[in-house]
Formats: structure tokens, C-alpha cells, sequence
């Protein structure tokens, strides 16, 4: 009797130990979701959006400056005139966004997918495109006001584009 109240008990400990070691529910964060939204002029500037989905935003004129954009996914928003100023968007998802006007400048798009965006009059000074998914008519575009060598990489922009 002694022996199965001891395996009981342990059993008993271990169900307990292993719930006080699973994270509560309220623990797990979903990445921020943004999608739809209307955005316009919105300060984002110098926060955490790793992963956040910002997907056929309104982003016009809004305020990315520094912030941490790691993983996001802006895919079919608009961008006009956003501000991404030494934004990090690393592993981002940028297709079929509209850049017009934007600030790119000293921005990290290491990895960065960016298929039919448009780059209308954008400020690209010392952005780093390495290993960037872009076309052919993309790097070419960019290619004619690459200029600058990225601060947080120390990466040029011509070289980060491939230009000749």
C-alpha cells in the first residue's frame, strides 16, 4: 500500500510540476495585426513590430523612424510618403507596396521580399538591400539613386543592389 501512495503522489507532483512549468495562455503574444487598417499618419516610430502584419494598410505618411520591422508583412499597402528612416525590415514582406515618395534612407531590407513595389521618388540614401528579392526593373530604378553606405551595417547601397 506504502509503494502506490508513493507512485500516486509522484504522479500527483509531476502533474502539478508540469503545469506551474507551462506558460499561462495570457503569456503567448500574437504578433500584431494591423491588416485593413487606416493608418494614415500613424507614429510608429522606434517600436518592436517584429512580425506584425500590416497587410492592404493605409500607410500614408505614417511613421516607421527606427522601428523594428523585422519579419513584418506590409504586403498591397499603402505607403505613401512613410517615413522608414533606419527602419529594420529584415525578412519583410514588401510586396505590391506602394513606396512613393517614401524615406528609405539608412533602412535594413537585408532579405527583404519586395516584388511589384513601387519605388516612385523614394529616398533610398544608404539603404542595404542585400540579398533583397527584387526584379530586374526594380535594381535598375533603384540602381539610379543608390548612393550612401548603410550605418547599421556599414553595407554601400550600389554594392547592396548589385548596381554596376
Amino acid at each position: 500500500m506504502f509503494w502506490f501512495w508513493q507512485k500516486g503522489l509522484g504522479l500527483i507532483l509531476g502533474i502539478i510540476l508540469w503545469c506551474v512549468a507551462q506558460p499561462a495562455l495570457a503569456d503567448w503574444t500574437h504578433p500584431l495585426s494591423f491588416s485593413n487598417a487606416e493608418l494614415s499618419r500613424h507614429d510608429f516610430s522606434g517600436q518592436s513590430l517584429q512580425a506584425a502584419e500590416f497587410s492592404n494598410a493605409n500607410l500614408e505618411m505614417t511613421n516607421f523612424t527606427g522601428a523594428d520591422l523585422r519579419g513584418a508583412v506590409l504586403s498591397a499597402s499603402v505607403m505613401t510618403k512613410a517615413n522608414l528612416h533606419g527602419a529594420d525590415l529584415t525578412n519583410a514582406m514588401v510586396n505590391e507596396v506602394k513606396l512613393i515618395g517614401a524615406d528609405l534612407s539608412n533602412a535594413v531590407l537585408i532579405e527583404a521580399i519586395l516584388f511589384r513595389t513601387i519605388f516612385t521618388d523614394v529616398n533610398i540614401t544608404g539603404a542595404d538591400f542585400t540579398d533583397a528579392i527584387l526584379d530586374k526593373a526594380q535594381i535598375k530604378e533603384l540602381c539610379q539613386k543608390a548612393s550612401g553606405v548603410n550605418s547599421q551595417t556599414g553595407v554601400e547601397t550600389r554594392e547592396s543592389l548589385g548596381c554596376q
